[in-house]
């Protein structure tokens, strides 16, 4: 066995230094990383730490779109070989960049709460720098590379945006919402293109509490309205455009009951929602 006094006075230091600061945020040294998958464009490099299961801090060069920055949840049990479902759940303000690695995780239960539904599905939280048309397309382009590295099932991929991450995300469903099978949108306003997301017909349930301190909740009735206008439009009954758009606006005593005062933080408690996350794990693309 090696000695600990064969290894360099400055790597023992670091490794030491690592393993402190990751002990003191409950973040664990990961497991020797895998040889990033070739994607159809771009570099993948891996982190060096992980949280409860995901990988942290992994960057995406995007040709394009930059850095992205993402962590990820991949089963042991993936090995390439048979197709997996995609999930990707983008954060609220507290998991944006700048709030550090793995706050995203530490701060929502989307990742966890979704591992119970499937166990053969990749879960990609990505860390955003905001919830606008940049990262979008950042989360637009780390979607593209996933479906090209992995061996993903195009029938099973999923998303969620909460707050923020649901704005951004609304604005991905205006942009490709053709490469998922279906869209929980949790606590946000809508500030994507509706007629792009109607022309590809991808599933979304809007939910949202009645008295939403941040938002509130008419602007996103008004836009569940103008969707489903759009959809009687194009010749839909109410039963097809059921299929494709539900709004669940939250009274008080939803939160109430699970003690919760806030209606608008207390949108991270749909990750606990069987019925939201069933509703979303329960689609499948023909």
């Amino acid at each position: 066995m090696r000695k600990l006094r064969h290894i360099p006075i400055i790597l023992l230091c670091a490794m030491l230094s690592l393993f402190a600061a990751c002990a003191k945020e409950n973040i664990s040294p990961a497991p020797v990383s895998p040889q990033p998958p070739m994607g159809e464009t771009g570099v993948l490099e891996f982190g060096a730490t992980s949280y409860r299961g995901f990988l942290l801090d992994n960057v995406y060069h995007s040709p394009s779109d930059g850095e992205i920055h993402f962590n990820v949840y991949i089963p042991e049990s993936y090995t390439g070989i048979e197709p997996y479902a995609l999930y990707f759940t983008l954060p609220g303000y507290e998991g944006l960049y700048f709030q550090g690695v793995g706050g995203n995780l530490r701060a929502e239960g989307y990742g966890f709460e979704a591992q119970k539904y499937n166990d053969k599905m990749i879960i990609v939280a990505p860390r955003l720098s905001d919830w606008g048309i940049t990262s979008a397309r950042q989360t637009v382009a780390l979607v593209r590379y996933f479906l090209s590295a992995y061996n993903i099932d195009t029938s099973k991929v999923y998303a969620n945006g909460y707050s923020g991450g649901g704005e951004t995300m609304s604005q991905v469903m205006g942009i490709a919402p053709e490469l998922f099978t279906a869209y929980l949108h949790c606590s946000a306003a809508w500030d994507g293109d509706l007629n792009v997301l109607a022309q590809a017909k991808t599933p979304v349930y809007m939910a949202i509490g009645r008295n939403d301190e941040y938002y509130g909740s008419a602007g996103l009735i008004s836009s569940y309205e103008r969707l489903v206008s759009i959809y009687r439009e194009q010749g839909l009954g109410d039963e097809e455009i059921a299929k494709l758009v539900v709004l669940d606006v939250k009274e008080a005593d939803y939160f109430s009951e699970h003690g919760i005062s806030n209606q608008h933080g207390g949108g991270g408690y749909f990750a606990y929602d069987g019925e939201l996350m069933g509703w979303l794990f329960g689609q499948i693309k023909e």
